[in-house]
């Protein structure tokens, strides 16, 4: 019990004041934990609080479109998430009348929540004694048991979550999770962790052992995929051309711009993209070199490209994804970052 007493006397003292734990309302918990997922707490609390200013009930939320939804979230990627958001909302208006299910046997069933959001969202709304297992969890239980199976294999999945469980007897499994994850987001932190103020420094296996920058142990992730984008940028007076995107793909049904992707790097005056340029759009057409950028994702790397064309060619009957808009309908659709990242610094309004 020394363990978790020291944790929440320190949680008492150090923890952020963050809306979502001031609620016990499972609807908002469930927007924080599934936002918060993607980014870092002072850049998801923009985000969490338009989605509750927009929706401030899951009924709300469920009778959204999914384009509102996507440009909502536009910015925190992994965009699935934010359209299985939509299928939750749409699930619980469906099956329990807009009333957000608390037990974990009941979440765990809904599209988009794990066993973690599960876990969390049942014991900080109904008390029920599920431990959560995030990366700040995982980091503080590998370093002061000293475990050094990896965090990302089956082994250590099952041994972390048994481990876990176990440490939820006696407590407030609410205050108890939320400590041990404030914890490690603030104190015992991935890189240059302050040990020295550690309440738990003197049984502490990594900082005994002077473990701490080696726990916990991550099998290596697969080698990032290259990919590269050549974007068409076609303008007619005051309406640019967009694409939505089809399934299957990054980015799915975002909106960006006509796309040519090359198998490898083309340089930006590549004379074997020009020509498939000119197949596409017109052997007059005009081709104007705009910028490039790089933009990684978790899997991805992604070496971008922007042409701007004049006296062009459109096939539309050939591109059915394919349409004019107006700068105002163009703010209005979610797009991936590195999209209105162009149309922030190229496009004026």
């Amino acid at each position: 019990m020394h363990f978790q007493k020291e944790i929440t006397d320190w949680y008492h003292i150090h923890k952020r004041d963050l809306p979502w734990r001031n609620t016990r309302d499972a609807y908002v918990i469930w927007l924080s934990e599934i936002i918060l997922q993607q980014t870092r707490v002072e850049q998801g609390l923009p985000y969490f609080n338009r989605f509750l200013q927009e929706y401030p009930t899951v009924s709300h939320f469920a009778g959204a479109t999914e384009t509102q939804v996507l440009k909502l979230w536009q910015g925190l990627g992994y965009y699935s998430r934010g359209r299985n958001m939509l299928h939750t909302a749409q699930q619980i208006e469906e099956l329990y009348n807009g009333v957000f299910p608390v037990s974990y046997d009941e979440l765990i069933r809904l599209k988009g929540i794990g066993e973690y959001t599960a876990a969390a969202i049942s014991s900080f709304s109904s008390g029920e004694a599920k431990a959560v297992l995030d990366g700040n969890v995982f980091r503080v239980l590998a370093r002061y048991f000293g475990i050094s199976t990896p965090i990302n294999s089956t082994e250590g999945k099952k041994q972390f979550s048994e481990l876990a469980q176990s440490m939820m007897d006696g407590q407030d499994p609410m205050v108890y999770n939320q400590a041990i994850m404030e914890f490690g987001a603030l104190q015992c932190k991935p890189k240059s962790p302050d040990c020295s103020v550690c309440p738990l420094q003197m049984d502490c296996y990594a900082f005994r052992q002077k473990e701490v920058g080696s726990l916990p142990v991550k099998l290596k992730k697969l080698v990032k995929r290259n990919r590269y984008f050549n974007y068409m940028i076609l303008q007619n007076g005051a309406d640019i051309l967009v694409r939505r995107r089809n399934p299957g793909d990054i980015w799915q049904h975002l909106y960006d711009f006509p796309l040519i992707e090359t198998e490898e790097e083309a340089g930006i005056f590549n004379l074997e993209l020009y020509e498939r340029i000119r197949e596409e759009y017109g052997k007059d057409v005009i081709i104007h070199p705009v910028m490039q950028m790089k933009h990684v994702l978790t899997h991805q790397i992604i070496y971008v490209q922007f042409f701007a064309l004049d006296n062009y060619i459109i096939n539309f009957k050939g591109n059915t994804d394919i349409k004019w808009v107006g700068r105002a309908e163009l703010d209005d659709l979610p797009q991936p970052k590195v999209i209105s990242s162009f149309i922030n610094a190229h496009l004026t309004k």
